[in-house]
């Protein structure tokens, strides 16, 4: 009788054994892959009757100032492609010469803008985008962006190009930047512009249905205490 050495995957010699059944993967990785993905876009389309009569509202009160409502800037996505993200004009026009002569000409507002690239008191804001900022209805447009897979609802804070130097860390580049988001909804104007790296890794380890929702009611808490900016 013929000895039968081999196991069940029918291994020998000249052929390694291998798994019968490859491992499973879990439930976050599922939810990384496909879920995110179909919950953003579920959630896109579901609150599109909501939101779409909002921001046609404020693009006009925006018009009606002689203000140019949308306004395009260049972020790094995912895997470090860069994409115009979508927002509601808050600032004047000639923005960045008038934020280089303030830094200039202000070593405190300069020290602040190098630790945290934000400003409390921020001379390019126009009235009407303090009140969009603090809000945050300004980030409404950015729904476009989610919806053609260049964001997701929960994710990183979109990175400008300028800031690339500045990030620590590789983990953002793993994923869509989202309109909201751990950092989001931390204490971000006491915050360091690198200490975005830490909530980045953070979100990754968690990111999961119920961290989204977790994180989505948090994002309506901060809007409705205004502490967006």
């Amino acid at each position: 009788m013929q000895n039968r050495s081999e196991d069940f995957t029918g291994a020998n010699a000249d052929h390694p054994a291998k798994p019968i059944l490859q491992r499973l993967p879990s439930r976050s990785e599922v939810y990384r892959r496909f879920g995110k993905r179909l919950f953003d876009v579920c959630f896109v389309l579901l609150s599109a009757p909501i939101v779409l009569p909002l921001i046609l509202a404020l693009a006009l009160m925006l018009a009606f100032r002689g203000v140019t409502p949308f306004y395009r800037q260049k972020r790094i996505g995912r895997d470090g492609k860069v994409f115009n993200l979508l927002k509601l004009r808050t600032m004047i026009n000639d923005a960045d010469s008038v934020l280089v002569r303030h830094l200039s000409e202000n070593p405190e507002a300069r020290a602040e803008w190098e630790r945290t690239q934000k400003l409390r008191q921020d001379p390019r804001i126009t009235k009407g985008g303090t009140f969009l900022r603090k809000s945050s209805m300004d980030e409404l447009p950015q729904f476009w962006n989610v919806l053609i897979g260049e964001m997701s609802l929960i994710g990183p804070r979109p990175m400008m190009v300028c800031q690339k130097d500045l990030y620590p860390g590789n983990r953002y580049y793993k994923m869509l930047p989202g309109i909201s988001g751990a950092w989001q909804i931390s204490k971000r104007n006491n915050s360091s512009f690198s200490d975005r790296a830490s909530y980045d890794n953070a979100y990754w380890h968690e990111m999961s249905l119920p961290t989204d929702f977790s994180i989505l009611a948090r994002t309506v808490v901060v809007v409705f205490r205004g502490t967006g900016c």
